[in-house]
């Protein structure tokens, strides 16, 4: 069904009685309303029946941050952002976006946000180049669409039905539709699920591009080369509770895994060169291989000291905590462990 708001743009309704697709670097955690942050939200909370989808949770976005919610399947990663856009109605807590109560304001809120869902259906028999010359038109200042379709590889599929194309091609469709109208804010819930390798880094260096533009971006994701890649700030959710906010660099070294680099150097030298400096816990001989575990900046430190001492460090390996293993340490559990239940989406 197509829904119209008072500042004309127009969106697909989801079922849920709402529309579904519409059109700096911060630090430390969330803060409360009455900040000017682009997103706030605080105590959320969501529940069915019996079951706790989202637990107390607080955070806040500033503009121009892509925020990361990242977690594995279960944990109530699409429920927080469902309640963030006024797709669903929370229990509890406060949510504003860019100063708009998203139950109070939803007219308003749609003319500014940009969403895409882990799914999302439109007419089978319209063509793709149709759908976007729709969603186009729904918009003021719409984005430039030539840069869109190039971006998300949909240039030469503008021809094709949406019943014709693949998954992967729904999904970037999807995405477009959420960057069409120029958003303020964009909510992206698994945008690369389905899509092959090449397409997904199109699609990363698009979403680089559009927080370039000051658009303030929340990615939803469980994906862990995805959120370190285009994340400022991640939150890990567990069990509907927020474990954790910091940078993807701030939340690996909370892991308390240790770096490890590996290299052959270039003639032989005293172990003590390295082992006495403080971020070196261990010097160890594999072969011609020198191992060397430690802690900060290791990499630059090791590679420094053997250049003063006339060694050169060839064929280095790094190998440093992630937010796989920052997840683990905190949880006790793998960010790709399925629920039993579905009713934490």
């Amino acid at each position: 069904m197509l829904l119209r708001n008072k500042g004309g743009a127009m969106s697909l309704s989801s079922g849920h009685g709402v529309p579904a697709v519409t059109g700096g670097r911060a630090a430390g955690p969330g803060s409360v309303p009455g900040t000017g942050a682009a997103i706030e939200v605080v105590h959320l909370r969501k529940t069915y029946r019996a079951t706790v989808a989202v637990d107390d949770v607080s955070f806040s976005v500033a503009e121009g941050e892509i925020f990361g919610i990242l977690g594995p399947n279960g944990a109530g990663k699409t429920t927080t952002v469902e309640c963030v856009i006024g797709l669903r109605n929370p229990d509890a807590g406060v949510i504003r976006v860019m100063g708009l109560d998203p139950h109070v304001d939803r007219e308003d809120l749609h003319a500014i946000v940009g969403v895409q869902l882990q799914a999302s259906v439109l007419p089978a028999r319209l063509k793709v180049g149709e759908i976007l010359d729709l969603f186009h038109s729904f918009y003021q200042h719409p984005a430039g669409l030539e840069e869109i379709t190039d971006s998300l590889g949909l240039a030469e599929k503008k021809n094709g039905y949406y019943r014709s194309l693949s998954g992967g091609l729904k999904q970037r469709l999807s995405v477009a539709l959420a960057l069409i109208g120029n958003p303020k804010v964009a909510v992206l819930d698994e945008m690369t699920t389905g899509l092959d390798p090449q397409a997904r880094r199109d699609t990363w260096q698009l979403i680089e591009g559009v927080r370039d533009r000051g658009v303030t971006i929340i990615l939803v994701t469980h994906y862990m080369d995805e959120a370190e890649r285009l994340c400022d700030r991640v939150a890990l959710l567990d069990r509907g509770r927020i474990v954790a906010i910091d940078t993807p660099e701030g939340l690996a070294d909370r892991a308390g895994v240790a770096k490890r680099v590996r290299f052959v150097p270039s003639k032989p030298f005293e172990d003590r060169l390295l082992s006495g400096l403080s971020e070196v816990r261990s010097v160890e001989h594999e072969g011609e291989h020198v191992i060397v575990t430690g802690s900060g900046e290791l990499a630059n430190v090791v590679i420094l000291t053997l250049a003063a001492a006339g060694v050169t460090a060839t064929d280095m390996h790094l190998d440093s905590a992630n937010l796989e293993d920052a997840f683990v340490q905190m949880t006790g559990r793998h960010l790709h462990e399925d629920e039993i239940g579905r009713v934490h989406r």
